[in-house]
């Protein structure tokens, strides 16, 4: 297997390989969820860790459980943290469909996840198995998801996932499933002219029914990236 470091800063490095990478969705739902210095976290399907190496630049959250079932994945974000100074970080290799033991059970006051988009019959499936795993719901789907979240969550702790917009429905019949009430939405679209690509959605566990729809986000302006998207990107790389 070939490694590639990919550097977010002078002291931060993400282990990228053919099988777990990374896009621009890790650092839109890092900056969506809004995590605090004071949060227990969890980044379900972590794959190569961005999530949680993203998270170090600013603020490092005062845990956070970076799950994956693939060894390989776990290996790549051990690799990207002893290159790398990291603070609270605990890579755990386990099924998110039975957690692990000693998981913090209620405990949590945020979950990320970056799930795979396609349901396991739909679409093109890449030969390669953990890249079908990462695109497709092989391994777990997205009510798993949230069933591992009302798990992990305590009570008003947040589970925020980003999709496909096609599974807008899917993902907030699952989190309603779970008792985790969807409260914020946002729309990505490259450019104004063009439908959504990808959508950023925010659940609280045991909250009432509300949920606030934020200004669409675009990715581009003109020839090149807008404010917003610059500004994102550069809160998880120089």
């Amino acid at each position: 297997m070939e490694y590639k470091y990919e550097k977010l800063t002078d002291k931060i490095y993400v282990c990228a390989s053919s099988d777990h990478r990374f896009g621009t969705d890790a650092f839109l739902l890092t900056d969506f969820c809004g995590y605090r210095a004071k949060d227990k976290v969890c980044d379900l399907g972590t794959g190569c860790g961005i999530i949680p190496l993203i998270m170090q630049k600013l603020r490092p959250p005062q845990v956070t459980y970076a799950v994956d079932i693939q060894e390989g994945a776990i290996e790549q974000l051990r690799l990207g943290m002893e290159r790398s100074e990291t603070c609270g970080i605990v890579p755990v290799c386990a099924d998110l469909k039975e957690l692990w033991e000693g998981a913090p059970l209620g405990q949590l006051d945020l979950v990320t996840c970056n799930p795979p988009y396609k349901a396991d019959n739909a679409g093109f499936q890449s030969e390669i198995t953990a890249q079908r795993i990462a695109r497709h719901e092989i391994m777990c789907t997205i009510d798993d998801v949230c069933a591992a979240a009302e798990k992990l969550l305590k009570f008003g702790g947040r589970l925020c996932v980003c999709n496909r917009p096609e599974r807008l429905s899917d993902v907030m019949f699952a989190m309603k499933s779970h008792n985790i009430e969807p409260k914020r939405l946002r729309m990505v679209s490259k450019n104004p002219d063009e439908a959504p690509w990808l959508f950023l959605i925010e659940g609280k566990k045991g909250s009432k029914p509300f949920m606030r729809i934020e200004p669409q986000l675009y990715i581009r302006s003109g020839e090149g990236f807008t404010d917003e998207l610059r500004r994102i990107y550069d809160t998880g790389k120089d």
